[in-house]
């Protein structure tokens, strides 16, 4: 069987090793992940979900904060419609996120950035698009559109001057999904330079309901690249979701992918923005800990640690403060959910939501744990230690395994000194 490193994925004019990391929020694939990646020759992502959030943990604005005092007195309302995101600050913070992470870029490989529809931040299409024109403008070398549809995505950032130029991506999860995007971009005269096919065991937020079980990546990428060869189109295929080993992915290569996009495996890696502690708990997780629930305010399911502190813990909405998820009316179903419960117990202190989170607030302090399902094998990845924690691994290492791997090893790293 061969390996990962005997094919190449050509994008343009770049022949990269046919590795993509997925680009996870927040800031979870932080840039020092995805400057590996493209380091070593492949393609790592950086995610702008809660970018106001990122610059002020990286860079030392002052969004969050400020955004919370022009607001403040809205924090009791129901009604967050007014609470809306100054489009100069989510341009700053983007540009200073891409900047920082290209000016530090070495290797032949590319570093993407990852666009989540869903974060709708009570305006979705004028948010999203000082997004993308915002990360083309600071040089980053494409876009991968995630979490949605993007129906209209390509026709918000036809006019940039980089629109033809910088790499392009979508990920969907059906033939169907894809014949969507297609159909409504076409008259942008632009195809994507890519399509992410990410499967039903992927990390975070899912494209399949709650029967997600019934489905298998291989089909849906098998179902994908006929489809493309019926209609005539050369467009590179990447599938996602439950690609553990470099065997895996060097099967689906053999079979017509141009690369693959990893991610679960890199949770793990020391240039991850995960902590060490949350770290453990991954690897510690067992295949019982892993659940697909619908607690996320998107609508869409989402597969986490059962174990996450975020789940069950009725905060009060942050929306002043943050409010990446108010859809375009200023709703965002966890204030229904909270307000349903703190109504229903007016005497308590603090109220248990278990139907929704606050997503905002429990993604930016890590205690939603979003994992893909194979997330109880990363034990096997690594050596344990002596007081029963993991050996926290490079992403150098994890890359290089599924570069070079065969026969479905793992190769573990050197062992720490005593």
């Amino acid at each position: 069987m061969k390996r990962v490193d005997d094919f190449r994925l050509r994008l343009g004019k770049h022949e990269l090793v046919p590795i993509m990391i997925g680009g996870m929020g927040v800031d979870i694939s932080t840039s020092d992940l995805a400057l590996e990646a493209a380091r070593l020759g492949g393609v790592g992502h950086i995610s702008d979900a809660m970018i106001n959030t990122v610059s002020d943990r990286r860079y030392d604005t002052k969004h969050v904060k400020e955004k919370l005092a022009l607001y403040k007195y809205n924090v009791k309302n129901e009604d967050k419609s007014e609470v809306k995101f100054d489009l100069g600050r989510v341009a700053e913070a983007t540009r200073l996120h891409v900047e920082s992470t290209m000016n530090r870029k070495q290797g032949s490989g590319l570093v993407l950035i990852n666009c989540m529809e869903k974060l709708t931040m009570n305006a979705p299409k004028e948010t999203l698009k000082v997004r993308m024109s915002a990360a083309l403008d600071a040089g980053i070398d494409g876009i991968t559109l995630a979490a949605g549809l993007h129906l209209g995505s390509f026709g918000l950032i036809e006019d940039h001057p980089r629109f033809r130029d910088a790499k392009l991506g979508i990920i969907v999860s059906s033939v169907r999904a894809l014949q969507l995007f297609l159909k409504k971009s076409a008259r942008t005269n632009r195809m994507p330079d890519y399509v992410v096919v990410e499967g039903p065991l992927a990390g975070g937020h899912l494209g399949f309901g709650m029967d997600w079980a019934q489905y298998d990546l291989a089909t849906i990428v098998a179902e994908v690249l006929q489809y493309l060869k019926d209609e005539k189109l050369d467009i590179p295929v990447i599938p996602a979701g439950g690609i553990f080993t470099g065997s895996d992915a060097a099967g689906f290569l053999e079979n017509g992918a141009a690369a693959v996009q990893v991610a679960t495996r890199f949770t793990v890696a020391r240039e991850c923005g995960l902590p060490e502690d949350v770290q453990q708990e991954y690897f510690k997780a067992t295949e019982d800990d892993i659940e697909v629930n619908q607690i996320s305010p998107t609508g869409y399911p989402m597969r986490m640690i059962k174990g996450s502190p975020g789940i069950g813990d009725g905060i009060r909405p942050n929306c002043e403060a943050y409010g990446y998820l108010l859809d375009a009316n200023g709703k965002c179903a966890y204030i229904a959910s909270y307000n349903r419960e703190v109504a229903a117990h007016p005497e308590a202190r603090k109220v248990s939501v278990m139907d929704k989170t606050c997503l905002c607030t429990h993604m930016r302090n890590f205690d939603i744990w979003t994992c893909g399902q194979l997330t109880y094998r990363l034990k096997d990845t690594t050596h344990r230690r002596s007081d029963g924690s993991y050996q926290i691994l490079s992403a150098e290492h994890i890359f290089k395994d599924y570069q070079f791997s065969t026969d479905n090893k793992l190769a573990l790293p050197e062992p720490e000194a005593a």
